[in-house]
């Protein structure tokens, strides 16, 4: 019985450790294109994950954009 319980507890703590090493991605801008990618890919013949996958690329590039803008104008 304790060859099967550690058959799953070590696969399932392999999976949880790097979690906790590797530093979160910033998703600004991300969320938001991706749900609005989400609905117009789905609208657009059932395209959901391409339409959120472009969404999240195009809102992140976006916010980046704003940022940089906001960064260049207080630097002024």
């Amino acid at each position: 019985m304790k060859k099967k319980s550690l058959l799953v507890i070590v696969p399932i703590i392999s999976a949880i450790i790097p979690l906790a090493v590797v530093p979160q991605a910033e998703a600004k801008g991300c969320i938001k294109g991706a749900a609005v990618g989400a609905v117009a890919g789905h609208v657009a013949k059932h395209h959901g994950v391409l339409g959120a996958i472009a969404g999240c690329v195009t809102g992140h590039h976006l916010a980046a954009k704003k940022a940089a803008a906001a960064k260049a104008t207080a630097t002024k």
